[in-house]
């Protein structure tokens, strides 16, 4: 099995002098350019002594470095480790004693911030690599490994994902055969640490489209770039849409005809968001992307009969990969874990022997996601396995309650945590956006859901914010929020007590 180098561009790229990227501030590159200043970076690292499959982490935000530097550790045969800059600095050492890192490079600021004495190049130091002279792209076997990602690390230390060059070059491949990118103008703003902007990198490179490359998210900007740049297809997690939605006035003044595609992923999409970029975007295709850093981003697609799908639906089993759902007794069904199994599919993780294995004897990944599937085949989203909590008997999702809160007319968005209860062991408490222009009132929320929904799902605690805090991937922190909610509560009871 002959498999190409990850970090490899197309026969045809390489002589292109289109705008692979864009930035907002900053020169542009070409194709053509990017494709030999990797060389060049390549070349630079086998020079300096850097062996086949050792690793080098990559600390920065979104740039042109740091794609180059990605695509350059790769083709020298080196294994690239993109790294959260937002992890403590503490978190940031053990990754790199974790995966041995060789060399570390980045943005100055993070790299300040590393107490360890390991070896460093700041991306501001590229500029002065020389030209490499027809270098010899590292030609990998199928179990070579790539790219280690680490997880987020919400329960614990980050996990390091193992993935290939074949098991993400049939993903970039997969995805090309569907055309999904002819024509259209990019635009990414999710952190390249994460999978769901970097795999969507290289799927634009392969598919010899040009990225408008944000190095990281603000709503304004994001706007912005979409209107100035006239953006066809826009990526990015719920979190950010809701966020873009309360900029009315800039939305309004706006020209953002140009959007034909909403790709949302990393977490669910729920009705009231859905119509909201419905109302903006009329004609334009809106998705509700699924993957996992484990399993990758190919698992559903289209009706195979061509059936519309149901508003929240992620899709039907794309025709290349298996899935199936198990329910607690371990039996197939209709509802329960996905679990995963495709060419995707990552070797392990790295050096975790206290992790049991996510595989199953059959060479399923187990995902820990929740899902429901419908008489045609459409899964959707239910909940985290691990969110699940049990409250005065009734085993509760929060992505139930949150369903059930964003069904209210103030309500833009919702985040549902389960906090500790002495009589019902835990209960769902809830930390909610209006929407713009409403000023609902949490007992009158509160009131509605009981009305509307089943008596336990109703959130024992509203609280109203303008915003949620966001964690390294613009996911919603719920840590930050149930550590939150937890200390609210703390300070209720003791003013009852006064």
């Amino acid at each position: 099995m002959t498999v190409t180098n990850l970090g490899a561009l197309p026969a045809a790229a390489r002589h292109n002098q289109q705008p692979a990227f864009i930035m907002l501030s900053g020169p542009d590159i070409t194709f053509a350019a990017l494709d030999a200043r990797a060389d060049g970076l390549a070349a630079a690292l086998t020079a300096r002594g850097l062996r086949t499959g050792e690793r080098v982490a990559l600390l920065g935000r979104n740039s042109i470095d740091f794609i180059v530097s990605f695509l350059g550790v790769l083709r020298a045969g080196l294994v690239a480790v993109p790294v959260s800059i937002k992890f403590p600095a503490a978190t940031l050492d053990k990754i790199l004693d974790d995966c041995d890192a060789r060399l570390v490079m980045g943005d100055d600021a993070p790299l300040a911030r590393l107490t360890t004495s390991r070896s460093r190049q700041a991306f501001s130091e590229l500029a002065d690599l020389p030209p490499a002279e027809a270098f010899q792209v590292f030609q990998p076997q199928p179990e070579d490994l790539a790219m280690l990602l680490y997880t987020s690390g919400s329960t614990g230390m980050p996990k390091g994902v193992r993935l290939t060059h074949a098991s993400h070059r049939w993903v970039v491949e997969t995805r090309l055969a569907q055309n999904e990118l002819a024509g259209e103008r990019v635009l990414i703003a999710a952190p390249f640490y994460h999978m769901n902007a970097l795999a969507l990198a290289l799927l634009t490179l392969a598919s010899s489209v040009t990225t408008i490359l944000l190095p990281q998210f603000e709503a304004r900007t994001y706007i912005e770039a979409i209107a100035r740049y006239r953006c066809s297809w826009i990526t990015a997690v719920p979190p950010m849409i809701a966020m873009m939605m309360k900029e009315k006035a800039l939305l309004d003044a706006s020209d953002l005809s140009p959007v034909r595609t909403v790709r949302m992923g990393s977490a669910p999409v729920n009705e009231g968001l859905f119509n909201q970029i419905r109302q903006l975007w009329p004609q334009a295709r809106i998705i509700n992307a699924y993957g996992t850093t484990e399993g990758g981003p190919v698992v559903f697609g289209p009706h195979p009969q061509g059936l519309a799908a149901p508003l929240q639906a992620n899709g039907c089993a794309h025709p290349a990969v298996s899935l199936r759902l198990r329910d607690e007794q371990g039996e197939p069904g209709d509802h329960g874990v996905l679990e995963i199994r495709s060419p995707a599919l990552m070797q392990g993780y790295h050096q975790r022997p206290d992790v049991p294995s996510p595989f199953t004897d059959d060479g399923y990944y187990v995902t820990g996601d929740v899902f429901s599937r419908d008489e045609n085949g459409f899964y959707t989203f239910v909940g985290r396995r691990d969110d699940m909590f049990v409250c005065g008997g009734e085993n509760i999702y929060p992505g139930e309650v949150e369903k059930l809160l964003e069904l209210h007319p103030d309500v833009q968005q919702a985040c549902v945590v389960a906090v500790k209860d002495e009589i019902k062991g835990s209960k769902p408490v809830a930390w909610v956006i209006p929407r713009e222009g409403r000023t609902p009132q949490p007992e009158a929320i509160k009131a509605w859901t009981l009305l509307n929904g089943p008596a336990y799902l109703h959130p024992r605690h509203i609280w109203l914010v303008d915003h949620f805090p966001l964690a390294g991937t613009n996911k919603v922190d719920k840590q930050a929020l149930r550590a939150a909610a937890e200390d609210a509560i703390a300070n209720m009871r003791s003013q009852e007590k006064r």
